[in-house]
Protein backbone atom coordinates (compact mmCIF):
# COMPACT_ATOMS: atom_id res chain seq x y z
CA UNK A 1 0.00 0.00 0.00
CA UNK A 2 1.31 3.39 -1.09
CA UNK A 3 1.96 6.09 1.36
CA UNK A 4 -0.76 8.56 1.32
CA UNK A 5 0.83 11.88 2.71
CA UNK A 6 -2.28 13.66 2.05
CA UNK A 7 -3.94 11.35 4.55
CA UNK A 8 -1.41 11.13 7.18
CA UNK A 9 -1.41 14.87 6.86
CA UNK A 10 -5.12 15.16 7.48
CA UNK A 11 -4.78 12.43 10.53
CA UNK A 12 -2.44 14.41 12.22
CA UNK A 13 -5.28 17.37 12.61
CA UNK A 14 -7.67 15.23 13.73
CA UNK A 15 -5.54 14.31 16.54
CA UNK A 16 -4.01 17.62 16.90
CA UNK A 17 -0.33 16.29 16.32
CA UNK A 18 2.49 18.94 14.59
CA UNK A 19 3.89 15.38 12.89
CA UNK A 20 4.66 11.57 12.57
CA UNK A 21 8.55 11.16 13.10
CA UNK A 22 9.24 7.66 11.54
CA UNK A 23 12.10 6.07 12.17
CA UNK A 24 14.22 2.97 12.35
CA UNK A 25 17.75 1.71 12.21
CA UNK A 26 19.03 -1.48 10.87
CA UNK A 27 15.35 -3.00 10.48
CA UNK A 28 14.50 -2.27 14.43
CA UNK A 29 10.74 -0.71 13.70
CA UNK A 30 9.37 -2.93 10.76
CA UNK A 31 5.91 -0.31 11.01
CA UNK A 32 8.24 2.46 10.11
CA UNK A 33 9.80 0.84 6.90
CA UNK A 34 6.52 -1.39 5.75
CA UNK A 35 4.88 3.01 5.66
CA UNK A 36 7.28 4.07 4.06
CA UNK A 37 7.78 1.10 1.20
CA UNK A 38 11.74 0.03 3.07
CA UNK A 39 10.18 -3.82 4.05
CA UNK A 40 10.71 -5.45 0.31
CA UNK A 41 14.74 -5.51 1.53
CA UNK A 42 15.55 -4.39 -1.99
CA UNK A 43 17.73 -1.71 -0.44
CA UNK A 44 20.42 -1.93 2.00
CA UNK A 45 19.65 0.14 5.20
CA UNK A 46 22.41 -0.18 8.28
CA UNK A 47 22.08 3.46 9.52
CA UNK A 48 19.31 5.72 11.35
CA UNK A 49 16.93 7.21 9.03
CA UNK A 50 14.09 9.42 10.06
CA UNK A 51 11.58 10.70 7.56
CA UNK A 52 9.02 13.38 9.23
CA UNK A 53 5.73 14.05 7.60
CA UNK A 54 4.02 17.05 9.49
CA UNK A 55 0.33 18.23 9.90
CA UNK A 56 0.84 20.46 7.04
CA UNK A 57 3.77 21.30 4.67
CA UNK A 58 6.15 19.04 2.92
CA UNK A 59 8.02 15.71 4.34
CA UNK A 60 11.69 15.95 5.12
CA UNK A 61 14.07 13.52 5.71
CA UNK A 62 17.15 12.79 7.59
CA UNK A 63 19.70 10.11 6.29
CA UNK A 64 22.91 9.02 6.64
CA UNK A 65 25.42 10.01 3.52
CA UNK A 66 26.32 6.80 2.78
CA UNK A 67 22.68 5.63 1.96
CA UNK A 68 21.64 9.04 0.84
CA UNK A 69 19.19 7.71 -1.35
CA UNK A 70 17.14 4.84 0.95
CA UNK A 71 14.38 7.49 1.09
CA UNK A 72 14.23 9.37 -2.38
CA UNK A 73 11.11 7.12 -3.89
CA UNK A 74 9.35 9.58 -0.98
CA UNK A 75 8.21 13.31 -1.15
CA UNK A 76 10.07 15.78 0.31
CA UNK A 77 13.54 17.41 1.14
CA UNK A 78 16.59 15.22 2.49
CA UNK A 79 18.98 16.31 4.70
CA UNK A 80 22.31 14.24 5.12
CA UNK A 81 24.41 13.34 8.09
CA UNK A 82 27.79 11.72 8.44
CA UNK A 83 29.03 12.19 11.81
CA UNK A 84 27.43 12.44 15.61
CA UNK A 85 27.54 16.39 15.46
CA UNK A 86 25.44 16.29 12.24
CA UNK A 87 23.34 13.82 13.47
CA UNK A 88 22.40 16.14 16.22
CA UNK A 89 21.93 19.02 14.30
CA UNK A 90 20.44 17.60 11.53
CA UNK A 91 17.45 16.49 14.41
CA UNK A 92 16.69 19.49 15.76
CA UNK A 93 16.81 21.01 12.23
CA UNK A 94 14.11 18.12 11.06
CA UNK A 95 11.62 18.84 14.31
CA UNK A 96 11.68 22.52 14.13
CA UNK A 97 8.47 23.90 14.02
CA UNK A 98 7.05 20.78 15.70
CA UNK A 99 5.54 20.90 19.48
CA UNK A 100 4.18 17.34 19.51
CA UNK A 101 4.78 14.48 17.13
CA UNK A 102 3.85 10.83 17.01
CA UNK A 103 5.96 7.73 17.12
CA UNK A 104 5.80 4.17 17.79
CA UNK A 105 6.40 4.30 21.19
CA UNK A 106 3.56 3.18 24.00
CA UNK A 107 3.83 4.50 27.26
CA UNK A 108 5.11 2.29 29.91
CA UNK A 109 5.04 -0.11 26.83
CA UNK A 110 1.48 -0.79 27.60
CA UNK A 111 0.85 -2.14 23.83
CA UNK A 112 4.03 -3.99 23.23
CA UNK A 113 3.03 -4.08 19.27
CA UNK A 114 3.35 -0.39 19.06
CA UNK A 115 6.49 -0.10 20.96
CA UNK A 116 9.16 -0.10 18.81
CA UNK A 117 11.19 2.79 19.02
CA UNK A 118 13.78 2.37 21.59
CA UNK A 119 13.99 4.53 24.98
CA UNK A 120 17.19 6.23 24.38
CA UNK A 121 16.05 7.85 20.96
CA UNK A 122 12.81 9.68 22.35
CA UNK A 123 14.77 10.90 25.31
CA UNK A 124 16.93 12.37 22.48
CA UNK A 125 13.80 13.57 20.71
CA UNK A 126 12.24 14.90 23.96
CA UNK A 127 15.45 16.96 24.38
CA UNK A 128 14.74 19.16 21.61
CA UNK A 129 11.31 20.16 23.54
CA UNK A 130 9.34 18.23 21.33
CA UNK A 131 6.64 16.08 23.06
CA UNK A 132 6.65 12.40 21.76
CA UNK A 133 3.04 10.94 21.75
CA UNK A 134 2.23 7.18 20.95
CA UNK A 135 1.77 6.61 17.25
CA UNK A 136 -0.82 3.87 17.84
CA UNK A 137 -3.72 5.22 16.01
CA UNK A 138 -2.05 6.38 12.95
CA UNK A 139 -0.56 2.99 12.53
CA UNK A 140 -4.49 1.80 12.68
CA UNK A 141 -5.32 4.09 10.02
CA UNK A 142 -2.26 3.60 7.91
CA UNK A 143 -0.32 -0.25 8.56
CA UNK A 144 -3.02 -2.36 10.01
CA UNK A 145 -5.84 -1.48 7.41
CA UNK A 146 -6.07 -3.87 4.36
CA UNK A 147 -7.14 -3.04 0.57
CA UNK A 148 -9.42 -5.20 -1.25
CA UNK A 149 -6.20 -7.10 -2.49
CA UNK A 150 -5.15 -7.89 0.87
CA UNK A 151 -8.41 -8.50 1.73
CA UNK A 152 -8.63 -11.16 -1.16
CA UNK A 153 -5.13 -12.63 -0.59
CA UNK A 154 -6.08 -13.43 3.59
CA UNK A 155 -9.70 -15.17 2.32
CA UNK A 156 -7.47 -17.30 -0.49
CA UNK A 157 -5.30 -18.31 2.99
CA UNK A 158 -7.89 -19.05 4.83
CA UNK A 159 -9.57 -21.33 2.08
CA UNK A 160 -6.14 -23.16 1.87
CA UNK A 161 -6.03 -23.54 5.87
CA UNK A 162 -9.44 -24.87 6.04
CA UNK A 163 -8.30 -27.79 3.14
CA UNK A 164 -4.89 -28.73 4.98
CA UNK A 165 -7.05 -28.63 8.21
CA UNK A 166 -9.09 -31.03 7.17
CA UNK A 167 -6.57 -33.28 5.33
CA UNK A 168 -4.94 -33.18 8.77
CA UNK A 169 -7.77 -34.97 10.68
CA UNK A 170 -8.26 -37.59 7.60
CA UNK A 171 -4.97 -38.49 8.27
CA UNK A 172 -5.37 -39.29 11.83
CA UNK A 173 -8.65 -40.46 11.39
CA UNK A 174 -7.36 -43.09 8.88
CA UNK A 175 -4.57 -43.89 10.99
CA UNK A 176 -6.36 -44.33 14.38
CA UNK A 177 -8.94 -46.34 12.28
CA UNK A 178 -6.30 -48.76 10.92
CA UNK A 179 -4.99 -49.51 13.95
CA UNK A 180 -1.67 -47.86 12.84
CA UNK A 181 0.51 -45.51 14.90
CA UNK A 182 0.72 -41.48 14.25
CA UNK A 183 2.57 -39.18 16.12
CA UNK A 184 2.50 -35.20 16.08
CA UNK A 185 5.39 -34.51 14.39
CA UNK A 186 4.20 -36.90 11.67
CA UNK A 187 1.08 -34.55 10.93
CA UNK A 188 2.95 -31.31 11.31
CA UNK A 189 5.03 -32.29 8.99
CA UNK A 190 2.39 -33.79 6.23
CA UNK A 191 0.28 -30.16 7.16
CA UNK A 192 3.79 -28.46 5.99
CA UNK A 193 4.29 -30.14 2.75
CA UNK A 194 0.37 -29.16 1.67
CA UNK A 195 1.33 -25.51 2.87
CA UNK A 196 3.93 -25.76 0.37
CA UNK A 197 1.90 -27.43 -2.07
CA UNK A 198 -1.26 -24.85 -1.76
CA UNK A 199 1.16 -22.00 -2.33
CA UNK A 200 1.30 -20.75 1.60
CA UNK A 201 4.26 -19.70 3.68
CA UNK A 202 4.53 -19.13 7.37
CA UNK A 203 6.82 -18.06 9.69
CA UNK A 204 6.57 -21.02 11.86
CA UNK A 205 4.95 -24.90 11.38
CA UNK A 206 1.98 -25.49 12.51
CA UNK A 207 0.65 -26.33 16.09
CA UNK A 208 -0.06 -30.22 16.42
CA UNK A 209 -0.63 -30.98 20.00
CA UNK A 210 -2.94 -34.25 21.97
CA UNK A 211 -4.06 -34.82 25.15
CA UNK A 212 -1.83 -32.94 27.58
CA UNK A 213 0.61 -31.08 24.98
CA UNK A 214 -2.95 -29.37 24.20
CA UNK A 215 -2.82 -27.69 27.25
CA UNK A 216 -0.17 -25.80 26.79
CA UNK A 217 -1.38 -22.80 24.49
CA UNK A 218 2.01 -22.45 22.63
CA UNK A 219 3.22 -26.34 22.65
CA UNK A 220 5.07 -27.09 19.70
CA UNK A 221 6.26 -30.00 18.36
CA UNK A 222 9.76 -30.75 17.01
CA UNK A 223 12.01 -33.89 15.92
CA UNK A 224 13.17 -33.92 18.89
CA UNK A 225 9.91 -33.22 21.04
CA UNK A 226 6.91 -35.26 20.14
CA UNK A 227 4.22 -37.81 21.34
CA UNK A 228 2.43 -40.33 19.63
CA UNK A 229 -1.46 -39.38 19.34
CA UNK A 230 -3.57 -42.42 20.99
CA UNK A 231 -6.86 -43.50 20.92
CA UNK A 232 -9.50 -41.47 23.07
CA UNK A 233 -7.31 -38.44 22.95
CA UNK A 234 -7.89 -34.75 22.13
CA UNK A 235 -6.27 -32.82 19.31
CA UNK A 236 -5.71 -29.56 18.87
CA UNK A 237 -4.45 -27.96 15.58
CA UNK A 238 -3.64 -24.73 15.02
CA UNK A 239 -2.29 -23.49 11.61
CA UNK A 240 -1.23 -20.05 10.10
CA UNK A 241 0.15 -19.01 6.47
CA UNK A 242 -0.25 -16.62 3.86
CA UNK A 243 0.38 -16.47 0.41
CA UNK A 244 3.90 -15.73 -1.45
CA UNK A 245 2.25 -12.71 -2.77
CA UNK A 246 3.98 -9.33 -1.92
CA UNK A 247 2.16 -7.60 0.84
CA UNK A 248 -0.27 -10.21 1.66
CA UNK A 249 -1.95 -10.60 5.20
CA UNK A 250 -2.21 -14.00 7.13
CA UNK A 251 -5.26 -16.52 8.24
CA UNK A 252 -4.89 -17.89 11.32
CA UNK A 253 -7.57 -20.73 12.34
CA UNK A 254 -7.26 -23.49 15.03
CA UNK A 255 -10.10 -26.60 15.68
CA UNK A 256 -10.43 -29.40 18.03
CA UNK A 257 -10.84 -33.13 17.44
CA UNK A 258 -11.12 -36.52 19.52
CA UNK A 259 -9.49 -39.66 18.18
CA UNK A 260 -12.51 -41.62 19.32
CA UNK A 261 -16.23 -42.44 18.42
CA UNK A 262 -17.68 -40.25 20.92
CA UNK A 263 -16.65 -36.91 22.77
CA UNK A 264 -17.01 -36.77 26.75
CA UNK A 265 -19.06 -34.71 28.51
CA UNK A 266 -16.00 -33.23 29.92
CA UNK A 267 -13.98 -32.02 27.01
CA UNK A 268 -17.26 -30.68 25.01
CA UNK A 269 -18.66 -28.86 28.01
CA UNK A 270 -15.14 -27.37 27.57
CA UNK A 271 -15.70 -26.40 24.39
CA UNK A 272 -18.88 -25.86 24.46
CA UNK A 273 -17.72 -22.63 27.01
CA UNK A 274 -15.26 -21.62 24.18
CA UNK A 275 -17.49 -21.34 21.57
CA UNK A 276 -19.67 -19.50 23.73
CA UNK A 277 -17.05 -16.82 25.03
CA UNK A 278 -15.96 -16.72 20.81
CA UNK A 279 -19.60 -16.14 19.82
CA UNK A 280 -20.68 -13.43 22.20
CA UNK A 281 -17.21 -11.76 20.94
CA UNK A 282 -18.38 -12.07 17.24
CA UNK A 283 -21.88 -10.99 18.39
CA UNK A 284 -20.62 -7.77 19.80
CA UNK A 285 -18.38 -6.69 17.32
CA UNK A 286 -21.65 -7.30 14.38
CA UNK A 287 -23.81 -5.40 16.15
CA UNK A 288 -21.53 -2.62 17.18
CA UNK A 289 -20.32 -2.31 13.56
CA UNK A 290 -24.27 -2.74 11.76
CA UNK A 291 -25.05 -0.06 14.82
CA UNK A 292 -22.07 2.42 13.52
CA UNK A 293 -20.49 2.10 16.83
CA UNK A 294 -16.90 2.78 18.10
CA UNK A 295 -15.92 -0.59 19.80
CA UNK A 296 -12.32 -0.70 21.69
CA UNK A 297 -10.02 -4.11 21.93
CA UNK A 298 -10.53 -4.42 25.50
CA UNK A 299 -14.48 -4.66 25.48
CA UNK A 300 -14.10 -7.29 23.07
CA UNK A 301 -12.18 -8.94 25.25
CA UNK A 302 -14.05 -8.41 28.23
CA UNK A 303 -17.32 -9.75 26.35
CA UNK A 304 -15.68 -13.34 25.65
CA UNK A 305 -13.63 -13.19 29.21
CA UNK A 306 -16.76 -12.46 31.44
CA UNK A 307 -18.59 -15.43 28.95
CA UNK A 308 -16.13 -18.10 30.31
CA UNK A 309 -15.47 -16.98 33.79
CA UNK A 310 -19.56 -16.90 34.24
CA UNK A 311 -18.96 -20.50 33.49
CA UNK A 312 -16.51 -20.89 36.52
CA UNK A 313 -13.20 -21.39 33.56
CA UNK A 314 -11.82 -17.90 34.39
CA UNK A 315 -8.61 -18.89 35.84
CA UNK A 316 -8.34 -21.22 32.95
CA UNK A 317 -8.23 -18.74 30.13
CA UNK A 318 -4.77 -17.39 30.08
CA UNK A 319 -4.16 -14.91 27.67
CA UNK A 320 -5.94 -12.66 25.42
CA UNK A 321 -8.88 -13.53 23.10
CA UNK A 322 -7.58 -12.45 20.01
CA UNK A 323 -4.61 -10.54 18.05
CA UNK A 324 -4.70 -8.28 14.78
CA UNK A 325 -3.92 -10.31 11.08
CA UNK A 326 -1.59 -8.25 9.19
CA UNK A 327 1.63 -9.19 7.27
CA UNK A 328 2.97 -10.41 10.57
CA UNK A 329 0.80 -13.58 12.07
CA UNK A 330 0.35 -11.33 15.00
CA UNK A 331 0.05 -7.91 13.50
CA UNK A 332 0.46 -4.35 14.12
CA UNK A 333 -3.06 -3.43 14.52
CA UNK A 334 -5.93 -3.18 17.60
CA UNK A 335 -6.05 -6.75 19.59
CA UNK A 336 -8.63 -8.18 21.70
CA UNK A 337 -6.94 -7.56 25.22
CA UNK A 338 -7.76 -6.63 28.38
CA UNK A 339 -5.90 -8.97 30.01
CA UNK A 340 -2.31 -9.49 29.23
CA UNK A 341 -2.67 -5.31 28.15
CA UNK A 342 -5.22 -2.74 27.90
CA UNK A 343 -5.69 -2.46 24.23
CA UNK A 344 -7.87 0.80 23.58
CA UNK A 345 -7.34 0.83 19.83
CA UNK A 346 -10.46 0.84 17.65
CA UNK A 347 -11.81 -1.91 15.68
CA UNK A 348 -11.56 0.19 12.39
CA UNK A 349 -12.96 -0.73 9.36
CA UNK A 350 -10.76 -2.70 6.75
CA UNK A 351 -8.76 -4.51 9.83
CA UNK A 352 -9.42 -7.97 10.78
CA UNK A 353 -8.39 -9.79 14.23
CA UNK A 354 -8.69 -13.20 15.53
CA UNK A 355 -10.86 -14.30 17.76
CA UNK A 356 -9.47 -17.48 19.61
CA UNK A 357 -10.19 -18.32 23.51
CA UNK A 358 -9.06 -21.43 25.10
CA UNK A 359 -9.16 -22.72 28.47
CA UNK A 360 -6.13 -25.15 29.57
CA UNK A 361 -5.81 -27.42 31.88
CA UNK A 362 -2.55 -29.71 32.70
CA UNK A 363 -4.29 -33.33 31.22
CA UNK A 364 -5.56 -30.95 28.27
CA UNK A 365 -6.85 -28.14 26.81
CA UNK A 366 -9.41 -26.46 24.14
CA UNK A 367 -9.35 -23.52 21.84
CA UNK A 368 -11.54 -22.53 19.34
CA UNK A 369 -10.16 -19.31 16.65
CA UNK A 370 -11.77 -18.32 13.93
CA UNK A 371 -10.60 -14.46 11.49
CA UNK A 372 -12.98 -11.69 11.69
CA UNK A 373 -12.97 -8.53 8.91
CA UNK A 374 -14.42 -5.96 9.94
CA UNK A 375 -16.00 -3.72 7.21
CA UNK A 376 -17.13 -0.70 6.52
CA UNK A 377 -20.80 -1.70 7.39
CA UNK A 378 -20.70 -5.15 8.37
CA UNK A 379 -18.03 -7.60 10.15
CA UNK A 380 -17.63 -11.19 8.50
CA UNK A 381 -16.40 -14.25 9.63
CA UNK A 382 -13.93 -15.30 7.13
CA UNK A 383 -14.18 -19.24 7.24
CA UNK A 384 -16.00 -21.51 8.95
CA UNK A 385 -17.02 -21.49 12.91
CA UNK A 386 -16.34 -25.10 14.50
CA UNK A 387 -19.44 -25.83 16.89
CA UNK A 388 -18.27 -29.30 18.69
CA UNK A 389 -15.10 -31.15 18.74
CA UNK A 390 -14.43 -33.51 15.44
CA UNK A 391 -14.96 -36.88 16.07
CA UNK A 392 -11.70 -38.98 14.46
CA UNK A 393 -11.74 -42.41 16.07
Amino acid sequence: MSLDVSAVQEALREDNLDGWLLYDFHGSNPIARRVTGLNTGAKLTTRRWYYLIPSSGEPRALVHTIERDRLNHLPGDKMEYAGHDRLKSGLRSLVNGCASVAMEFSPECAIPYVSRVDAGTVDAIRTLGVDVRSSGDLVQRFEAVWDDAALANHEAASTALYTIKDQAFAMVTERIRGGATVTEFEVQEAMSAWFKAAGLTSDSRPVVAAQENAGDPHYLPTRERHRIIGPDEVLLLDLWGKVTTPGAVYADITWMGYTGGSVPTRYAEAFTVVRGGRDAAVELVQKAVRDGRSLEGWEVDRVARNNITNAGFGDQFVHRTGHSLGEEVHGNGVHLDDFETHDNRRLLPGTAVTIEPGIYFDDYGVRTEINLYVGPLEATVTGQQQTEIRTLG
